[in-house]
């Protein structure tokens, strides 16, 4: 058998098409399987945020539960499986809002805070772990009741069914109701009012409320303690807002995304604080406990405040990072 000649095989080479000469579909996408997406959007996702990988790890996990409506072991077993061309679609757009910077807990619309979840909205601020420290010390403070002789049960104005004496706790600017719900959920024997001055909020909170089937809550819509109407309370928390107009972490991280009203609080940050610390002894019991969340550089003045508004056994607490978070008094 003769062989070809050499130029004739030159054309042949010339003219077989590459790769970018091939017309792709104008529909088209590379399927990727889970454990490729969680290795190159994690590194993605790390680099761009400045997270550590452990995090940006779990936030790819989490959008690929909320895309594919699965838990995270299903994720674990089935790392081999591809993703459907909708299911990219929808978490490449959620991966590209994370990306430029929106909170994971927003693109989630949901935020675990206590133990429980709690639905999360651009309208109510991410529920954060040092607040939980806010929890701990109101539900220390609660006092024990004892249960009320039968058939002497009484309505309270949230419509439930309040034991005999008892402890009455007050959430001024509830937000998402992560602290008023998680008190009322770790003691169904309390009265829990919840103050927010956002009607969207209060809806947030509303559905939060009755996810959790609580009927010990009543969420009133007023300006720190204009909806009370003279009504008192064993312990007043709050999470106000205590940053100051001009601080520079208002540009970094989720805080850019959140409310500005449920985060700034005039010049120095402490506006809304001074007006609670004002007003809060006059809707206080006797022995009531008044606690609020501040900055972290913010303990020393607001033990200040407090001791001006005519309260006893003022204390700081600090979170697990160290940081005085939380002061009181009663």
């Amino acid at each position: 058998m003769g062989t070809l000649p050499t130029d004739h095989i030159r054309v042949g080479i010339y003219n077989l098409p590459t790769l970018r000469e091939i017309p792709l579909p104008h529909n088209f996408q590379m399927k990727s399987s889970i454990q490729d997406i969680l290795r190159n959007d994690s590194k993605q996702l790390e680099a761009a945020l400045n997270i550590d990988s452990g995090s940006a790890r779990i936030e790819v996990q989490c959008l690929l539960q909320t895309v594919l409506q699965v838990n995270r072991a299903w994720l674990l077993t089935h790392s081999e499986q591809l993703l459907s061309d909708e299911q990219t679609s929808r978490l490449s757009a959620l991966y590209e809002r994370r990306l430029n910077g929106e909170p994971i807990a927003y693109l989630l619309g949901e935020r675990e805070f206590y133990g429980l979840t709690f639905k999360v909205t651009p309208a109510t601020l991410i529920p954060r772990p040092e607040t939980e420290l806010l929890v701990e010390l109101a539900l220390q403070r609660c006092r024990r009741v004892a249960a009320p002789p039968p058939g002497t049960h009484r309505s309270a104005p949230c419509g439930c069914i309040p034991q005999q004496g008892a402890c009455r706790v007050l959430d001024l600017g509830t937000g998402s109701g992560a602290v008023a719900l998680s008190i009322a959920h770790a003691r169904p024997d309390a009265e829990v009012v919840a103050v927010d001055a956002s009607a969207t909020a209060l809806e947030v909170a509303q559905f939060n409320a009755q996810r959790l089937n609580l009927g010990n809550v009543r969420l009133l819509h007023g300006n720190w303690f204009s909806a009370l109407k003279g009504e008192s309370f064993d312990i007043i928390v709050s999470n106000p807002p205590y940053i100051a107009a001009g601080d520079v972490h208002l540009a970094q991280g989720d805080v850019r995304f959140e409310p500005r009203d449920a985060l700034i609080s005039g010049t120095d940050g402490l506006d809304d604080i001074r007006r609670i610390c004002t007003q809060a002894k006059a809707h206080l019991r006797p022995k009531g406990w008044l606690i609020l969340e501040h900055g972290y550089d913010q303990a020393a003045q607001v033990r200040a405040l407090l001791q001006q508004s005519g309260l006893k056994e003022i204390f700081s607490a600090r979170d697990l990072s160290g940081i005085e978070r939380v002061s009181g008094g009663t």
